[in-house]
């Protein structure tokens, strides 16, 4: 087959019979042999077999494990080629989705291309049949957790423990009850969660202390739900993140979302301060914003930030994080925004410049209250190039903003996933 685009995902794109299909492992511009894995309705799926005329793009994955793995997808694709396809994937959605263009689009924010990943949910499973335990990210199609030996993307201090981390679960009585480790990398402290679903004897826990002390990392045990989390050896570790421009320096949970990528999030977060220009007289709106990562560096510079989030137990720590570094200028609230907010407190007074870091779904529901609130500005940040799209478009078409510029960043290196960032601004209140 003539494989003629990359997809979102990473797949290449070829046709057949009128029909598209995604073949996982081919690039544009290759003339591959491959085999259907799945026939859907309007399209199919396959995975390469052979490259018969592979593409000059083409180079050879770092990873051993690459192709079993469903942790990276783009690999075999040369780093710089990845960051183009994905602005091509951002200017598509936003010329077929919202309908817009930008005034500009901005150079690629590019980072570190390995050993990024400071958050991670780790598969665990015993195969008795192998007579072994299974570290690692889910293979490609998911059903199985991949045999890893080694991981590139992962944060160094973590990646050099995957075969021990094997071993320490093998050696235990319940080795067949702990589904997931769960990553969690500060600047300084690292931490691994054991979940695990049947209490652990004496001699389990004896050995966790034990690679807790050979490692370095810190070792918690979760029982249950999130709020059972607890340090094998009190007390917990302290996990932070900094922003040392601004001598700003956050705590967070290891169960709390942060980005993944702290390098390309300083670069980011920077970006935005940038892009938003934040001024000692302004009132700034910092939506979806979790546990401050874009409040607080904001608050440096503007006269007043409110932060909204719907996690209430972020928004406490985003109220922490305020204080521990000094910070008076800066509220927290908890809101449900894919709701309406009717007449919340903090929607009062109106804003000069707004933040939005939504999730995938992205802040449909709330557009219609930035654009009421008066803001002039509103810098976008986006983990999903459709939803931002689509929320570009109403923007623009409904609110009376002009798309100034947009642009990738490359947090997620090697995989498909496109994070980005857009500038609207209009002229006046709508």
């Amino acid at each position: 087959m003539q494989v003629d685009d990359l997809s979102h995902d990473g797949r290449g794109v070829a046709t057949r019979e009128e029909k598209k299909v995604f073949i996982h492992g081919a690039l544009p511009g290759e003339r591959v042999e491959a085999r259907l894995t799945d026939r859907k309705r309007r399209y199919d799926e396959a995975e390469t077999l052979s490259v018969l005329q592979a593409s000059p793009d083409r180079i050879e994955p770092r990873c051993p494990h690459f192709g079993q793995c469903g942790g990276c997808s783009l690999q075999h694709l040369a780093p710089e080629r990845q960051i183009e396809a994905k602005q091509h994937t951002l200017e598509q959605n936003l010329a077929r989705i919202g309908k817009v263009t930008p005034d500009t689009y901005w150079p690629p924010l590019t980072g570190p291309l390995w050993g990024y990943r400071r958050k991670a949910r780790l598969s665990v499973r015993y195969v008795p049949k192998k007579g072994r335990v299974l570290v690692g990210f889910r293979e490609r199609y998911g059903r199985f957790v991949a045999d890893l030996r080694e991981c590139h993307v992962l944060d160094p201090r973590v990646a050099e423990q995957l075969v021990p981390l094997a071993d320490l679960v093998h050696g235990m009585e319940a080795r067949s009850a702990v589904p997931q480790i769960e990553v969690a990398c500060g600047d300084v402290a690292s931490a691994l969660v054991f979940r695990h679903l049947e209490p652990l004897s004496e001699a389990d826990l004896e050995r966790l202390r034990q690679f807790e002390a050979d490692s370095g990392l810190a070792i918690l045990l979760q029982p249950g739900g999130p709020a059972t989390i607890h340090a094998l050896t009190p007390p917990a570790p302290e996990l932070t993140f900094a922003f040392p421009d601004l001598d700003l320096e956050l705590a967070f949970g290891p169960s709390d979302f942060i980005q993944v990528n702290g390098e390309m999030n300083r670069s980011m977060v920077a970006r935005a301060l940038e892009l938003l220009d934040p001024q000692p007289g302004d009132r700034v709106l910092d939506l979806f914003c979790g546990l401050g990562n874009f409040t607080l560096p904001l608050a440096t510079r503007a006269g007043a930030v409110v932060g909204v989030e719907g996690d209430a137990e972020l928004v406490r720590k985003g109220s922490e994080n305020a204080r521990r570094n000094g910070l008076d200028n800066v509220s927290f609230h908890t809101a449900d925004l894919a709701a309406d907010p009717g007449a919340a407190p903090w929607l009062r007074g109106g804003y000069d410049k707004v933040l939005l870091d939504p999730p995938r779904s992205g802040a449909e529901f709330i557009l219609e209250h930035v654009a009421a609130s008066g803001a002039r500005r509103l810098v976008y940040v986006s983990c999903h190039p459709a939803s931002l799209a689509r929320d570009a478009g109403i923007l623009v078409q409904q609110h009376g903003f002009r798309l100034r510029g947009a642009g990738v960043m490359d947090m997620f290196p090697h995989t498909g996933h496109v994070e980005s960032i857009a500038l609207f601004e209009r002229d006046g209140p709508a």
